[in-house]
């Protein structure tokens, strides 16, 4: 079903992890398919609102790093330790999609930007969004591009 290959944080991350999100999406689009429109709007400005594990790891590995630097500078050169043991896990991290933190946000229920946005496009098309657009027989290929782009937009 899922395209591992697209999304190196799920491919590194163990299977009965990933399957208990993907659940959890699932039980949030059922709910929200009985709820209002409003309702639906509100989640999905939540959903634009959460951080994805990117800006997770992004925001800890330079807390930490600076951390490192700060005490390295003012205390014992041995906290630069610190700050080279952070960004060797980032590199690895952007070059293989994995570091050790990774399992830890995983388990914690820390989502992918796709996973985020697989909820948040299921909650627009139950709210209607694209209703229009499935619909739509635009006279050319410019203006039913147009008319996809604006979809996506809302």
């Amino acid at each position: 079903m899922y395209n591992y290959d697209v999304d190196r944080v799920r491919a590194n991350t163990q299977p009965h992890i990933n399957e208990a999100i993907d659940q959890k999406i699932e039980e949030q689009i059922r709910y929200y398919a009985s709820q209002s429109k409003g309702a639906i709007t509100l989640r999905i400005v939540d959903l634009d609102r959460e951080w994805d594990i990117e800006r997770w790891l992004g925001t800890n590995a330079s807390g930490l790093a600076l951390t490192g630097l700060a005490l390295g500078f003012l205390g014992n050169k041995k906290w630069f330790l610190l700050t080279a043991g952070v960004m060797g896990f980032f590199m690895q991290h952007s070059i293989q999609g994995w570091c050790p933190p990774v399992p830890i946000m995983r388990q914690m229920g820390i989502r992918t930007r796709s996973e985020i946005d697989r909820e948040k496009y299921a909650l627009k098309a139950l709210r209607g969004d694209f209703d229009n657009v499935a619909n739509k027989r635009s006279d050319t290929e410019v203006a039913r591009a147009h008319d996809v782009l604006m979809a996506v937009t809302m």
